[in-house]
């Protein structure tokens, strides 16, 4: 694979075909460039938001500076979940708008204006009003922008089939991956130990650069990405802004109604997010398997789905509690020190992508070794393997819990446990799930179905929000009981998806 930026394309006539980025369309370093510091603003804003909220709090760091929102663990839970779950439910919106009205170039552009006025809004001191607007802005902006950006990867490449593409997105996905990895290291510092806002100032300045980076370089992008692939008509633009504009009037009416007698609490406001996390994914699955349309085979398929989309929702479940209750422990009960080395709490936000970056190449070489060998784990043995794992991570978190009693500290190497033992199960559960939603997706719902794999994280991210906040199930998540049911939840979800294996795999088809 060429490596110079300077040589001839291997396929002219393909987008940006007179240079090349490591041997790949050109217009892959601009999408590679935005994507990097949209996930440095987004990343580093999130390595933040956790001991954010704890500073001055019960919760909060011994050595925290204050000038935060001072809240709890649980009602901190409760916001970073729900925000999560926002993130990764409005990416069906968002690719929604760039098929039918803007297409992906522009609502690109519209996600990154609309992340960086979020994270200036953050950048604004004030308390609470400010914060939720940011962060509001912030999780919009991120819908619009994940599901299009890909798209748009896609375009710059002569379809399915060419040889580049999966080597494309792996280029694309270390851009993520280093974005993620830099962030708490750079805004986590200054955030925690200069200022909060000037923090949430430099993801601002971040999402700006990524901004001009793909202003700048879209003339090097697929005309394709220029192009609404099924604009809306008349009739559908007045039925959309006419059900828009009755949900805003139900929202605003409810919440005055709430504030205006006096029961509006943050908790209480959590709630119909919390249900739409849960109602939403519920709806479109039961959407997509009661359609008529669908062959038999594809109802099959769509059966067997299920199964991995449950399965998926348990996994994140626990792996995103690495933002919020681990963080949170990693915040008021960890050492701060090692080696004699001191450092931030929010650098624990750096070790998945790191783990990503290093493991990643591993385990695609590690399956290809054992698919020659007759030997590879099938997908379903892979996703109760993600499972189990996930649940072994909180098995292992047990053990600092216990050891942090009467204001004792614990080394910061028992998160590094949790946080590895967590990067290998997204291994064997994320991309395989990825992979299987494309191949069982019927041919009707063939685009949207990746939306819909998106939706068991909000799922997952959903259920911790309703389980931590104190007006509903009020469950301390951080306790070593709740820990450890939800390790034993986990891997006996592993188990059973195993144990039904031969089942799922009937119902799969010719997918394997």
């Amino acid at each position: 694979m060429a490596s110079s930026l300077t040589k001839d394309s291997v396929r002219p006539g393909t987008p940006g075909s007179e240079k090349t980025f490591f041997g790949h369309p050109r217009g892959l370093a601009t999408l590679f460039m935005t994507e990097m510091w949209e996930r440095f603003s987004y990343y580093g804003m999130k390595a933040l938001l956790t001991v954010y909220l704890l500073s001055g709090g019960p919760n909060a760091g011994k050595d925290s500076m204050g000038g935060g929102l001072a809240m709890d663990v649980a009602t901190a839970t409760v916001i970073v979940s729900v925000y999560s779950a926002m993130v990764y439910l409005l990416a069906m919106p968002g690719g929604w708008l760039g098929d039918r009205i803007w297409g992906p170039r522009k609502t690109v552009a519209v996600a990154a204006v609309t992340i960086m006025s979020g994270h200036i809004v953050l950048a604004l001191p004030g308390g609470q009003a400010p914060f939720f607007a940011g962060l509001a802005l912030v999780a919009a902006g991120s819908g619009l922008l994940k599901a299009n950006i890909s798209t748009m990867v896609g375009h710059l490449y002569d379809g399915p089939n060419d040889p580049r593409r999966d080597g494309g997105f792996t280029i694309f996905y270390m851009g993520i991956n280093a974005g993620a990895f830099f962030a708490p290291l750079a805004i986590g510092t200054v955030g925690q130990e200069i200022s909060w806002h000037l923090g949430f100032g430099m993801a601002a300045v971040g999402m700006a650069i990524g901004l001009a980076a793909f202003l700048l370089g879209t003339r090097h992008l697929s005309p394709k990405s220029n192009v609404v692939p099924k604009p809306l008509n008349t009739e559908e633009r007045t039925s959309w802004l006419r059900k828009g504009l009755t949900s805003l009037i139900i929202a605003t009416v409810f919440y005055g109604i709430v504030g205006v007698s006096g029961h509006f609490t943050l908790n209480w406001a959590m709630i119909p997010l919390t249900i739409i996390g849960l109602v939403v994914p519920a709806g479109v699955l039961l959407r997509i398997k009661r359609d008529k349309d669908l062959s038999r085979t594809e109802q099959s398929k769509m059966t067997g789905y299920i199964w991995f989309f449950v399965a998926a929702a348990v996994f994140w479940m626990i792996y995103d509690q690495g933002a919020s209750t681990v963080q949170a422990f990693g915040e008021g009960k960890t050492s701060s020190s090692l080696l004699g080395f001191d450092f931030p709490s929010s650098w624990y936000q750096s070790l998945n992508p790191l783990f990503i970056m290093a493991l990643a190449p591993v385990f695609a070489w590690f399956w290809v070794w054992l698919n020659r060998r007759g030997k590879e784990p099938s997908t379903i043995v892979k996703f109760a393997m993600g499972l189990v794992l996930i649940g072994m991570s909180f098995f292992f978190f047990v053990i600092p819990l216990a050891m942090a009693v009467n204001g004792t500290t614990v080394s910061p190497m028992w998160l590094v446990g949790v946080y590895f033992i967590q990067t290998v199960g997204e291994l064997c559960l994320s991309p395989v799930g990825l992979s299987v939603t494309t191949k069982m997706a019927p041919a009707k719902y063939a685009s949207q179905m990746m939306g819909v794999w998106f939706l068991a994280v909000t799922a997952g991210d959903s259920i911790t929000s309703l389980l931590s906040n104190p007006a509903v199930a009020g469950v301390d998540l951080s306790g070593k009981g709740a820990v450890f049911g939800e390790a034993l939840l986990a891997a006996l979800a592993g188990f059973a998806v195993w144990m039904y294996r031969r089942k799922v795999k009937t119902q799969m088809g010719e997918v394997h």
